[in-house]
């Protein structure tokens, strides 16, 4: 043996097994293994090689895709400009800001699994679209309504869109169900009969309060004075996007859907998209005190967010309507929140899984008493976001509301 090793320079010889790489596994193994990559990644997937270009673009890559358990939500962020902006959205998992594909307009009103709906402010026409792949197609024209648009609702899978039509407490709903691709007609919403009954202090429903000329009051519209003495007005004054936004509860398969929106006074109404009625629950501030309200929906369950300021701050909290009664579930740490005081900032808000979304904008141009932050409800876990930072020498963009997708590469318009 001596010998030998002397012979052969006295080095012993070394086998190594070089480990397989992606481009030697079977066609079926990789696109599972691609199906489980972040969603960021599918963007860069055709850009690798001809074998990963052919296997992204397969039917069985698609179908390993919807294998893949739930993931982490993405949020597509509005700002102000948002037509002059590409596409932006936050993505959950990678903490991390992550560009989207074509937008097919600036409007987007509603969101459920991974598609978001498009809404076109001069004709109401409506355009559903992944946002991940950038598909999209325009849906059939609803049916002609005579009550204006109250609120847009979307859910379940296959999807369904509601468009709540009149004014409190004339309502009325028409569904279209993607998986027929047709609307049906307007049916009438009733008042729940057991709902609780709204605040001394809040207005009378619009509809049911006429004025000494016999008019309606339309627009629910309470004056009043501010702490500086200026009149001011309790109209809620909200976003495009978030105009006609709601948040709905419901089984996968949208079974037991609630829809819950807020009226033009501020008021929080939930319909039960199922058995067709609705009811206004009780206030959580006088209608005539300040704040900023929205209505979010996560883990199954509805949540109010409400922007107030008290004693010289500003706090932020999370209420949840049990039991008859409004109660906290979370609040942002007050040296966070006291950064919105005296800012008369805005907040609109979006749930996804467990998480609460928080775009808060005072449209100071400066930025003070802007920002975006998640919220962790069970936790009580708060941060805030970084900044998304601009290309091309642009500023650092300011989000004012956001919505909610799950990134399903597989999921069809």
């Amino acid at each position: 043996m001596a010998a030998a090793v002397a012979a052969s320079g006295g080095k012993k010889r070394k086998y190594e097994r070089s480990a397989p790489d992606l481009g030697q596994l079977h066609e079926d193994m990789l696109e599972r293994v691609l199906a489980r990559l972040p969603p960021a990644s599918f963007f860069r997937l055709r850009g690798v090689c001809r074998q990963w270009r052919q296997a992204a673009g397969s039917p069985a890559f698609l179908a390993a895709c919807a294998r893949v358990p739930a993931r982490d939500p993405w949020f597509l962020m509005l700002s102000d400009r948002q037509e002059d902006r590409p596409a932006v959205a936050f993505d959950a998992a990678e903490g991390a800001w992550a560009r989207c594909r074509g937008a097919p307009g600036p409007v987007p009103v509603a969101a459920a699994s991974g598609l978001v709906l498009y809404r076109a402010p001069d004709t109401g026409a409506l355009t559903v679209a992944n946002p991940l792949t950038g598909a999209s197609r325009a849906l059939p024209p609803p049916p002609p309504a005579a009550s204006p648009l109250h609120a847009v609702a979307m859910y379940g899978s296959p999807y369904r869109v509601a468009l709540i039509l009149g004014k409190l407490p004339d309502l009325s709903m028409a569904v279209f169900d993607s998986s027929t691709n047709t609307w049906n007609d307007a049916v009438a919403l009733s008042r729940k009969p057991d709902a609780s009954p709204t605040d001394a202090d809040a207005p009378a429903p619009r509809g049911e309060d006429e004025d000494e000329d016999g008019d309606d009051d339309d627009d629910g519209t309470v004056f009043y004075l501010s702490k500086t003495g200026i009149v001011m007005a309790s109209n809620m004054q909200r976003t495009a996007s978030r105009q006609y936004s709601s948040a709905v509860t419901c089984r996968p398969d949208g079974g037991d859907a609630v829809a819950y929106f807020l009226s033009n006074s501020g008021a929080v109404v939930s319909c039960d998209l199922t058995r067709r009625v609705f009811a206004e629950l009780p206030r959580i501030l006088p209608v005539h005190a300040e704040y900023s309200i929205d209505v979010v929906a996560c883990d199954g369950r509805a949540y109010v967010v409400v922007l107030t300021e008290y004693l010289d701050t500003a706090s932020l909290r999370v209420w949840e309507f049990s039991g008859g009664a409004w109660l906290q579930v979370a609040a942002m740490p007050p040296a966070m929140s006291h950064a919105f005081y005296g800012t008369k900032a805005d907040v609109n808000c979006v749930g996804h899984g467990g998480r609460i979304m928080v775009c808060v904008s005072s449209g100071e141009p400066d930025g003070d008493g802007n920002g975006s932050f998640m919220c962790d409800v069970a936790s009580n876990r708060w941060e805030e976001l970084p900044r998304c930072a601009g290309g091309d020498g642009e500023e650092a963009a300011d989000f004012v509301a956001a919505f909610s997708f799950e990134p399903r590469m597989e999921v069809a318009v």
